[in-house]
């Protein structure tokens, strides 16, 4: 069975594949009554589609939302599940005809070849990347969910790519850069690596960072059910991220205790080291994590393989893919933080509702 369900109280159930007909998100968990349309969802599609920049895949998908259930005829919702689909319309099978014997180095074909007994799927079927878009839909609804009541925002941007990591934080340069680079004076750097790299048939690698503000103390729960466990849960699950760390993150293994604790103060915590989390339960401060991503497997280099029989042989990966997949990773990461949020959320306001007593109201 594949894995393809992600949450306790706010649940996510995704399907679908890179070639196929149609990918989607069925969302369970979401109370009635709040306004939910497509363009809702649409807004957060298009920050994660393909072919709108130079440094994404030139597939074009339009990715258009389509709202199948869960919402009433006057744009509300009812408490049932969501279900959300985008049909694929520019997927080319015959582009991944000539390797459809090979695994590609970088990619899932041979394990899910050794666990399914499946061979080379077209795009990598269910271990695309394209896959994340319907995480991208769920986070719309998860968004949606917390600004009903809370002034929780998430973010998310590209604080390195390859070795040029940003001096400097604008989330809203970073919304209108093609690569999501968080500093303007070092954006042009990164984009010329970029190229260079494009230019050769290789990609790069990079780091997204995400920010929760305004997220309340007192959420999340002790010991296997940690803030930062679930986040990360949320964040390893997605297929080019390679290690995740919260505020200072593995600088604090340098620094002496002296350094590495936030003094507290009336309000609590007056630094963020520890990336707005203690013991599992959120500070009141930003939540701050950064995702460091591999670079895009799929390159146009020769590189060396086997075949279903074993039989070592040489590739070139063809189709349409990105130079650096991290641009389009930011919004996935927001989604997740958002999904686990609303998660949190919803089995805190049950918490509270239950024992008054004993869980403060935020």
């Amino acid at each position: 069975m594949l894995g393809s369900q992600f949450g306790k109280n706010f649940r996510i159930t995704t399907f679908g594949e890179s070639h196929g007909k149609a990918l989607g998100v069925v969302v369970d968990g979401m109370p009635a009554g709040l306004a939910l349309v497509e363009s809702t969802i649409q807004r957060d599609l298009d920050r994660r589609r393909p072919g709108t920049s130079p440094y994404a895949t030139s597939r074009q998908e339009p990715d258009k939302a389509k709202l199948l259930s869960g919402v009433t005829k006057d744009g509300f919702t009812n408490g049932a599940p969501i279900a959300i689909v985008v049909e694929n319309t520019d997927a080319k099978v015959a582009d991944y005809k000539e390797n459809e014997r090979l695994f590609r180095p970088g990619h899932a074909d041979f394990t899910y070849h050794r666990k399914y007994g499946l061979n080379p799927q077209p795009g990598g079927g269910r271990a695309s990347g394209r896959e994340t878009l319907a995480r991208v839909a769920a986070g719309a609804v998860a968004r949606l969910l917390l600004a009903s009541t809370t002034r929780i925002q998430v973010l998310s941007a590209v604080r390195a790519i390859d070795k040029i990591v940003a001096q400097k934080s604008s989330f809203e340069f970073a919304e209108k850069d093609p690569l999501r680079f968080l500093d303007p004076d070092l954006a042009p750097k990164a984009h010329n690596l970029v190229k260079a790299a494009q230019e050769k048939g290789d990609s790069l690698g990079g780091v997204v960072e995400v920010q929760g503000l305004n997220v309340p103390a007192g959420w999340g729960e002790p010991v296997f059910a940690k803030m930062e466990a679930l986040l990360g849960a949320a964040f390893f699950s997605i297929g080019a991220v390679r290690a995740v760390e919260f505020g200072a993150g593995t600088s604090l293994a340098t620094l002496p205790g002296s350094q590495a604790n936030d003094p507290i103060g009336p309000s609590g915590p007056m630094g963020d080291l520890h990336g707005g989390i203690l013991g599992g339960i959120s500070t009141g401060k930003p939540i701050v994590a950064r995702l460091f991503v591999r670079p895009t497997p799929s390159i146009s280099l020769r590189q060396d393989t086997v075949d279903l029989q074993g039989v070592p042989s040489k590739i070139v990966t063809h189709g349409r893919h990105d130079p650096t997949v991290a641009p389009r990773l930011a919004p996935v990461a927001e989604a997740m933080c958002l999904i686990v949020l609303a998660d949190l959320y919803l089995e805190r306001q049950a918490n509270i509702a239950l024992h008054p007593q004993i869980y403060r109201e935020d």
